[in-house]
């Protein structure tokens, strides 16, 4: 599957970006050491003129694929979601039981990447640690409504429609379908953020994982 998912192109929704990155070798080096410097320094302290000290460029030819770094943050965490969406479609569709379905998918939108399945220049093993630790601050802003309406954010509601339309499918008579499946998507990042840095006040550490955790807390609830 990982092959499959390789040769897969992924779209980020247009508005993101002035130029595609993926349109040439600047814009493909601009996303691949991003990726990198955020995760080494976090969002806060990111800026372009680091980047471009990194990939020893410009600032200025950064901003001609991406406004600001919000928009390039937008950028990674749509093409993350829209990438597990693809194999939450794949490695579901062939599963006709609908709970073991549902366990599936859980586990697929809450595990931890531990390999890099090489997909160009986008390591999913580091952009999954920025989606646990900076995947809120995408839409935590005053222009999350405008960017909501021009479909910043459709590759994380996809995934939270296709776990809700699940959900249904085990509980046709649960109410909270939508309330839940948000829960388990963000809640599992909340999870993982917690084990790597407040441990105290959860109960996902080895062996017991957030998928673990959110299996058991939506079967139950469906009972």
């Amino acid at each position: 599957m990982n092959t499959l998912l390789s040769n897969l192109r992924i779209t980020v929704p247009e508005k993101i970006y002035i130029k595609d990155p993926g349109s040439s070798a600047l814009g493909k080096r601009i996303i691949e050491q991003s990726i990198v410097l955020i995760d080494d320094i976090g969002f806060d302290a990111f800026t372009f003129k680091k980047l471009g000290i990194l990939i020893n460029s410009n600032e200025s030819s950064i901003y001609r694929y991406f406004e600001s770094k919000h928009k390039l943050l937008m950028y990674l965490t749509s093409w993350y979601w829209s990438w597990t969406e693809y194999q939450l479609v794949f490695e579901t569709h062939n599963i006709s039981d609908t709970t073991e379905k549902l366990k599936r998918a859980i586990e697929i939108v809450s595990r931890t990447i531990k390999e890099d399945s090489n997909y160009s220049y986008i390591n999913e093993t580091i952009l999954n640690r920025i989606i646990i630790n900076e995947n809120s601050k995408s839409f935590l802003t005053k222009e999350v409504d405008k960017e909501n309406k021009e479909g910043y954010f459709l590759a994380y509601k996809r995934i939270v429609y296709r776990l809700r339309d699940m959900i249904t499918e085990v509980n046709p008579k649960y109410k909270y379908t939508s309330s839940l499946a948000s829960t388990i998507l963000e809640g599992s990042l909340h999870q993982h953020f917690l084990k790597d840095h407040f441990i105290s006040i959860t109960d996902c550490k080895n062996p017991i994982t957030p998928t673990d955790f959110y299996i058991h807390l939506t079967l139950n609830a469906l009972k």
